[in-house]
């Protein structure tokens, strides 16, 4: 049976089963800032699990997308050595909440496995909780295996929790017996999690408000075994990817780990991860590196392997049930091209170091290992190569150091957090009793007849009323006000009370689960809960917003039409003043093509269509061309915003035609992160406030020239070319005024003393007139002044270097460090008399 095959039957068999079928979720976990990655199959149930979230489903099936490469799971450094680890996979999972529990669970499982995929029953084997003696009694009862097949476990290995805090429970494990030749012939293949409690920081367990169930079976590793094979790398899925693999390189354990990461990273890149220095950027640079390194290290390759994924031929294929592989292609090949390329970079730089670092080594001394570790770190320098260099020139290794390094560096990149914040127990509330706000902001601008459901203060505290001052959320049953999404600004407005003119002024609105809270303080009046009252946005704003709001998709086309559709969106602001587009793209985007995609705009805009949006099927969508953001997911209906030939996934406001716009012009464009450019852009009057801005700008500096505005380049030019005859005759003068003065020449013991003070003479003009004396035995102190700073210059004849230098000398005299070297020293001063006290002290020196 083949992997794909098996996915679509665990999938049939729990729909058949009154199962709810649910897309994977993001493998960026939403509202959830103490995971990196999602890692399990029932992290988008969390808050059901917990009783924070109600739903009307009681059971759900799923295949997830799962990512361990962080936190309490983290499986990066073990992929390649071992035969059923993987950063990325896919774990096949049935749920439910407060329907059914152990039986069932139980029951639906053993059916599964013995019925639907044929497993001999004589080869099974059950573990559950050393007190759990309802699932033993159960398992006795479903499975009829003797008692010495059901293994009573006291460790944590049954005793599941998806992290450090948060839902838990007993749980029963399903092993098989492969009946291979090997150590581990038998394999955990399904895990059953009887979800009971909610563990919270200090490690306590709370009941759970409904028992639940949360199953998880590693769709790569049950492929295995229903493959008969001993290594998850030998199934179809994987021996179609390293089959692409093989061309490149020979190692067995190489293999696994491009085939792992390679995929791992097109997921991430796919979700609009890029590679980093920081947080999951980073995880996503140490798999591609990982990669790499055990490729070889010539022309980029991971590129070329990763459209076995998007084959429909190959049974690697994985583009129907995770379509955003598919629209993200060319980001996905770019992005493991271009980060390819630079890490062949920081390899010719970290062999460049390490020779740096073990040039005044001798065979049998030993390389420090937070050096080896700055090149593992800091450069990416793969600590195999250093080794092995190592080796090679006889050089011992600090073990010690380096591992020493590598603690403190886990320590300190250890996962935090996201920073984003967790939706809330009283949103959550308020959603189960009232529902999603009801936006009728698309149509209208004002509404007479909201009503206020609650009023909450700034400590999160339902009150019934706010008055004059108060800062405080309103929710309203519906309103016109766009909450702050996908770039838009949130709308401002009033909240006014018709029937006592009591008014509350709104600074912005935000959405949190599916409820608009509109951010408010209370002008006059009290607003009470129960109030009808009409809402109304600040139309100016709302207007400006449109003109940026459409003017970004018309970039997002044109950025795409001019360099490529690689581009993708990165992230946006759309503010009433400016908008702000951030996008993949590799290098600088130059003038002329700026120049070009300024006029793309500009055409759509004069052309002046219409803007129109529609709701339809999300794979409708995209089959036609709309274009999805990644890193997003879309419920099956989606709102598709059509302007000229840009179709987009978009939920803001726009203008009804591209005319409003007036006027797109680009203000910057510049890199924020590698491989993202940011562009910013005014549009309408801003953009022709900033025009004539510009304008006035050039006006003043012709009128400064005394030239016309067309002639201010000439003019320029020409005032270059005077200014740089005028310094070259400066030069000369100051060099003659040099040449005029008296300098002083006396002895030491010998040694020949030359000294003056200059003034007004640039320094490089007295670097100049020392550098030209060549005299053996001599001292020369020199000062002079430049631009109200005192300047301090000394230098002592090469022969003369043995006994004294000069960076000492001045630094000696001025009390502080300088530049310069043994024969040649400069610095600023606040000394009275340096020449006197320079002299002093030779003469007492030597």
């Amino acid at each position: 049976m083949k992997l794909n095959e098996i996915r679509a039957k665990f999938l049939k068999f729990f729909i058949e089963n009154n199962h709810r079928l649910v897309s994977s979720s993001l493998l960026i976990p939403e509202h959830d800032p103490t995971l990196m990655f999602t890692n399990a199959g029932m992290v988008q149930f969390k808050n059901i699990f917990t009783g924070k979230q109600q739903t009307d489903m009681k059971r759900a099936v799923s295949s997830q997308k799962c990512l361990r490469v962080g936190g309490k799971h983290n499986d990066l450094e073990t992929v390649g050595y071992t035969s059923r680890h993987h950063t990325f996979f896919e774990m096949l999972g049935n749920f439910s909440f407060g329907d059914y529990f152990k039986e069932t669970a139980i029951e639906l499982a053993w059916n599964f496995i013995t019925q639907e995929l044929s497993l001999d029953k004589n080869r099974l084997s059950i573990t559950v909780y050393h007190t759990d003696d309802e699932a033993y009694e159960i398992w006795r009862k479903i499975s009829g295996l003797a008692d010495e097949k059901i293994i009573r476990i006291a460790t944590d290995d049954n005793f599941w929790s998806m992290g450090n805090t948060g839902p838990c429970g007993p749980c029963s494990e399903i092993f098989y017996d492969t009946d291979l030749n090997s150590d581990d012939k038998v394999v955990e293949i399904w895990n059953l999690v009887f979800m009971e409690f909610d563990k919270d920081a200090e490690g306590n367990l709370h009941a759970l408000p409904k028992k639940c169930i949360d199953t998880g079976m590693g769709l790569e590793r049950i492929t295995a075994v229903l493959q008969n094979v001993y290594d998850n790398y030998d199934t179809d899925f994987f021996t179609a990817i390293i089959s692409h693999i093989q061309k490149y390189c020979t190692s067995k354990v190489a293999h696994r780990i491009i085939a792992d990461h390679m995929r791992a990273a097109a997921f991430l890149i796919a979700e609009g991860v890029l590679p980093g220095n920081e947080g999951r950027n980073y995880i996503l640079r140490r798999l591609i590196r990982r990669a790499v390194r055990y490729l070889g290290y010539d022309d980029p390759i991971l590129h070329r392997i990763f459209p076995v994924l998007i084959d429909s031929t190959s049974p690697a294929f994985m583009g129907d049930i995770y379509p955003e592989l598919l629209r993200a292609k060319n980001l996905i090949e770019t992005t493991l091209k271009a980060e390819e390329e630079n890490f062949k970079d920081t390899l010719t730089k970290g062999i460049h170091m390490l020779e740096k670092y073990t040039a005044d080594l001798n065979p049998g001394d030993t390389l420090s290992g937070e050096l080896a570790f700055k090149l593992y770190d800091t450069y990416g320098f793969p600590i195999d190569i250093t080794l092995d260099i190592l080796k090679e020139k006889k050089i011992n290794f600090d073990h010690r150091g380096f591992n020493n390094a590598m603690q403190t560096q886990k320590a300190r990149s250890k996962w935090s957090g996201s920073g984003e914040k967790s939706v809330d127990q009283l949103w959550f509330n308020f959603a189960d009793k009232f529902g999603n706000t009801k936006f009728i902001g698309y149509e209208n601008d004002e509404i007479g007849d909201a009503k206020v459901l609650n009023i909450i203060s700034m400590e999160n505290e339902i009150i019934n009323a706010a008055h004059v001052g108060n800062k405080v959320i309103i929710i309203l049953d519906k309103t016109p006000f766009y909450a702050e999404s996908g770039g838009q600004l949130g709308d401002t407005g009033t909240i006014l009370n018709a029937v006592n003119n009591n008014v509350a002024i709104v600074e912005n609105t935000h959405k949190v689960n599916g409820l608009h809270l509109h951010q408010c303080i209370i002008k006059s009046g009290s607003i009470h809960e129960g109030d009808v009252v009409v809402a109304s946005i600040n139309k100016d704003k709302r207007e400006n917003l449109c003109r940026n709001h459409t003017a970004t998709h018309l970039l997002h086309f044109a950025l795409r039409n001019v360099l490529g559709n690689q581009v993708t969106q990165k992230g946006s602001l759309v503010a009433p003043d400016r908008l702000r587009f951030d996008f993949s793209y590799s290098t600088q985007v130059n003038y002329n093509q700026l120049c070009l995609i300024e006029n793309i705009v500009n055409n759509l805009i004069r052309a002046n269509h219409t803007t129109s949006t529609k709701i339809q099927n999300m794979d409708q969508a995209i089959n036609e061309g709309a274009i999805a953001l990644f890193g997003e997911k879309y419920s099956d209906q989606v709102r598709v915003v059509n302007v000229g030939s840009s179709r987009e996934l978009c939920g803001g406001t726009h203008v009804q035609r591209t005319g409003e716009i007036g006027l797109f012009k680009i203000v910057t464009e510049c890199s924020i992160a590698f491989g993202v450019r940011r562009i910013e852009a005014f549009t309408g009057q801003e953009a022709i406030n900033y025009i004539r801005n510009n304008e006035t700008t050039l006006k003043q500096i012709a009128e400064h020239l005394k030239a016309p505005v067309n002639d201010i380049i000439n003019r320029l030019t020409i005032l270059n070319q005077e200014r740089k005859k005028f310094e070259a005759k400066i030069k000369s003068l100051h060099k003659r005024v040099v040449n005029l003065e008296n300098i002083k020449h006396t002895t030491i013991n010998g040694i020949n003393f030359l000294s003056n003070a200059f003034v007004d003479i640039p320094a490089d003009i007295i670097r100049e007139l020392i550098l030209r004396n060549r005299e053996l035995h001599t001292v020369i102190v020199y000062t002079t002044t430049e631009d109200n700073k005192n300047i301090l210059i000394v230098k002592i004849s090469k022969d003369l270097t043995s006994i004294m230098s000069a960076k000492e000398l001045v630094a000696n005299i001025i009390g502080k460090s300088c530049g310069g070297n043994a024969e040649l020293a400069q610095a600023g001063y606040h000394h009275s008399d340096p020449i006197t006290s320079i002299y002093n002290y030779l003469h007492d020196k030597i």
